[in-house]
């Protein structure tokens, strides 16, 4: 069973940036599309936030968060990130990255996806 590990959350003011990453928590695994999930609050569904493809040549981004956020990987080390800049306060969520072994098209619905990591807590404050 894989097992995804998040990192790089915190407490930020709006304006600031911050690096998520993700990655898995012993060896590496094989190369998949991946994507990152955020819940806004505790009970709501988890949102798509953007994703990008096994060989991180495609991305994909709600539109929330296009032109602020960039997901890139290293697939040497099985490792994607999130690059969040002009972070706002609506942006306080936990954080999830997830792997289809589909390797289809990126897609949105969480259900789709097959591993997730426990989530890294991103606070935004005004």
């Amino acid at each position: 069973q894989v097992q995804l590990v998040e990192s790089g959350g915190g407490l930020v003011q709006a304006g600031g940036s911050l690096r998520l990453t993700c990655a898995p928590s012993r060896g590496i695994f094989g190369t998949y599309n991946m994507a990152w999930f955020r819940r806004q609050a505790p009970g709501k569904e988890r949102e798509f936030v953007g994703g990008i493809t096994w060989n991180g040549v495609n991305t994909y981004y709600v539109d929330a968060v296009k032109g602020r956020f960039t997901i890139s990987r290293d697939n040497a080390k099985s490792t994607v990130y999130l690059q969040m800049n002009s972070l706002k306060p609506e942006d306080t969520a936990v954080y999830y990255c997830a792997v289809d072994k589909r390797n289809l098209l990126i897609v949105t619905m969480p259900g789709k996806y097959d591993y997730w990591g426990q989530g890294t807590q991103v606070t935004v404050s005004s």
